[in-house]
């Protein structure tokens, strides 16, 4: 909205309203030789009472107005427009105020920016209420839980707050401390054991009996209990349950030490460990599809676990379990970042612990109100009769670290995968072969964050890298070697970075054929490893940057994938979506193959190759 002044002193307030049809190129809304005047609160009323009763039907059902129905008259309306504002002009005494109707849009006094996590999403829901109750406009801004955290250590969050399920590892360090200014804990959700309805009857654990982590432990091993979960080096659910573990098998009633750990219960437990994913909405997807097959329980929080038995799309329902020694609660504390954001984090802070906020929570996301009071109200939301005791956890960062890192280099089923690398002529292009190879060395140890430290190959692990353009290259392979020998590992680690430094693009993209050959390749090694009793967790990794040019097609590719062995039909591919990529076609590959395409094109390529690592 502008204003002119005029030798009267009066101004005229110019508004913008929408037309329809549009005003012709050179067609004015008033005369020119009017006398711009300035028009009070007041005396728009009078004009829209007379508006109302002349021109009802002004504006369109887009709430548009009708320029054939008011602005071929605009010069009697100009007219009478100028009566009264030329009325009101020069006296002393100011207009009556005019209450703003009830539908007003609430004023927008300050913002408030939060770096959450994924699990986190379904709260963007609630920024209406909160601008509506403090005047306070909240943008989310969403990240996997180490991502965000090492965002947050390196101040590079670019926000105002950080809002996660637990910040048990960001506080974990005087960095972290330093860091949070502020922090409230707003909402509860207890990790626990979603068990297939019949798999908790055949295993007793229907509510007829405690059932302790040792129980769970048992079953794994044994094959009984055969979960999905999110991985525990990338995201909070995975993290807070093997930690949930480690405590439990410690027996003990103060924080851990790493002497602490009970290495082979953490083994046992991680036996069961069937289904890995970075995120809740992957493994769901994946669980609905296994659930009875070679997957019967899916470890995560109760309030998505309670979502997915109330959406009716399981197989069966999900009977929770929550072991007697007690569990890891997700207390979703609000970290204030910025301290000259004190006061709109205190007003958002107040409202989402008031009573209507934590009903609203409660009832639309299904986590425990912070609330005593709110908590009596809602308590039919959630399963009776369950002692909801807290496992002590560790604040020793080094405790943490050395669980991850045995986790990944110990504990877990090794990786075997196949790298597929597009080195067509088009990599040449805008530093794409560059991206390419930093992205395979940060996986061979160049990268020492705490992402890249979680993402690297790992101890037991194999890989094949296998480039492409018209032609498909002999795949290389490499093993590394157990943790316990570092300097073999940095030895082929070194071996990984000089070849990927050695790529060259040239030719053109035989696509298909490419990842043919990788789930072929990776069909026999798994054969291999069957006839030997060694297991792996198996899966393609396709890098292209364009569309194919030679080669089979998408369809022929299809049909050939078709006829191969089952067993090879079940190790996922994970595509990167990147330049001009396409996506349709990569997005069919991955639904047929039980894999995820991931989106390079508006993020660092290195990243979304750490990100696939959570998957594998």
């Amino acid at each position: 909205m502008a204003a002119l002044k005029t030798r009267a002193g009066c101004s005229l307030r110019l508004l913008s309203i929408p037309l329809d049809p549009p005003l012709p190129k050179g067609e004015k809304l008033i005369d020119a030789d009017f006398m711009p005047v300035e028009f009070d609160e007041n005396h728009f009323k009078h004009i829209q009472i007379f508006l109302d009763q002349f021109f009802p039907s002004r504006f369109n059902s887009q709430g548009h107005l009708m320029r054939n129905t008011l602005f071929r008259l605009h010069s009697i309306v100009a007219s009478i427009l100028l009566a009264a504002a030329m009325a009101g002009c020069g006296k002393s005494t100011p207009p009556a105020p005019v209450a703003p109707p009830k539908s007003a849009v609430p004023v927008v006094e300050s913002s408030l920016s939060i770096l959450a996590t994924t699990d986190l999403r379904d709260i963007e829901m609630i920024i209406p209420k909160i601008r509506e109750a403090t005047g306070v406009e909240v943008s989310f801004k969403f990240g996997g839980t180490f991502e965000s955290t090492e965002a947050v250590l390196n101040g590079k969050a670019g926000t105002d707050a950080a809002w996660f399920a637990n910040a048990k590892y960001l506080l974990s360090d005087a960095n972290g401390l330093s860091k949070v200014k502020l922090q409230e804990k707003i909402m509860l959700s207890p990790l626990v054991i979603g068990v297939s309805e019949s798999s908790a009857k055949q295993l007793k654990w229907d509510g007829t009996e405690k059932v302790t982590w040792a129980d769970v432990m048992k079953a794994a091993k044994t094959g009984k209990l055969r979960y999905a979960m999110s991985n525990p080096a990338s995201s909070n659910q995975g993290f807070m349950a093997l930690m949930g573990v480690a405590a439990a098998a410690a027996g003990k009633s103060e924080a851990l030490t790493a002497a602490d750990i009970n290495r082979d219960a953490v083994r046992d437990f991680l036996t069961g460990y069937k289904l890995v994913g970075d995120n809740s909405t992957y493994l769901s997807q994946k669980f609905k599809e296994r659930q009875g097959e070679d997957i019967n329980a899916f470890i995560n929080y109760e309030s998505w676990l309670l979502s997915m038995n109330a959406k009716g799309d399981l197989r069966e329902k999900l009977t929770l379990v929550y072991p007697h020694e007690g569990v890891a609660t997700a207390d979703y504390p609000l970290m204030l970042l910025n301290d000259q954001k004190r006061e709109a984090y205190q007003k958002v802070v107040a409202y989402l612990k008031s009573e209507p906020a934590q009903l609203w929570l409660a009832e639309q996301t299904l986590r425990r109100p912070i609330n005593p009071d709110v908590a009596k109200k809602v308590a039919h939301l959630f399963p009776k009769d369950r002692l909801l005791v807290e496992l002590t956890f560790t604040t020793d960062r080094a405790v943490a670290d050395s669980l991850i890192e045995a986790y990944l280099n110990e504990y877990r089923t090794p990786i075997a995968s196949t790298f597929v690398l597009d080195v067509s002529g088009s990599m040449k292009k805008e530093g794409r072969l560059g991206q390419l190879t930093k992205s395979i060395q940060y996986l061979a140890g160049a990268d020492n964050s705490i992402t890249g430290r979680f993402s690297r190959l790992n101890s037991r692990e194999r890989i094949w890298l296998m480039p492409f353009s018209s032609d498909v290259s002999i795949a290389s392979a490499f093993v590394i070697p157990d943790a316990k020998d570092s300097s073999a590992k940095e030895a082929v680690f070194a071996e990984i970075r000089d070849y990927a430094g050695k790529l060259r693009a040239e030719g053109g993209t035989a696509l298909y054929d490419a990842i043919y050959e990788a789930v072929r390749n990776m069909g026999e090694e798994q054969a291999k490893s069957n006839a030997k009793a060694k297991a792996f967790a198996y899966s393609v990794v396709v890098f292209t940057d364009g569309e194919r040019t030679e080669g089979m097609n998408l369809a022929t590719f299809m049909q050939r994938y078709e006829g191969m062995d089952a067993s090879a039909k079940k190790i996922p591919v994970f595509l990167i979506l990147f330049a001009e990529g396409e996506a349709s076609a990569l997005n069919e590959i991955a639904k047929a193959t039980g894999g995820k395409v991931f989106d390079a094109r508006k993020q660092p390529l290195a990243s979304v190759f750490k990100e696939i690592r959570a998957y594998q």
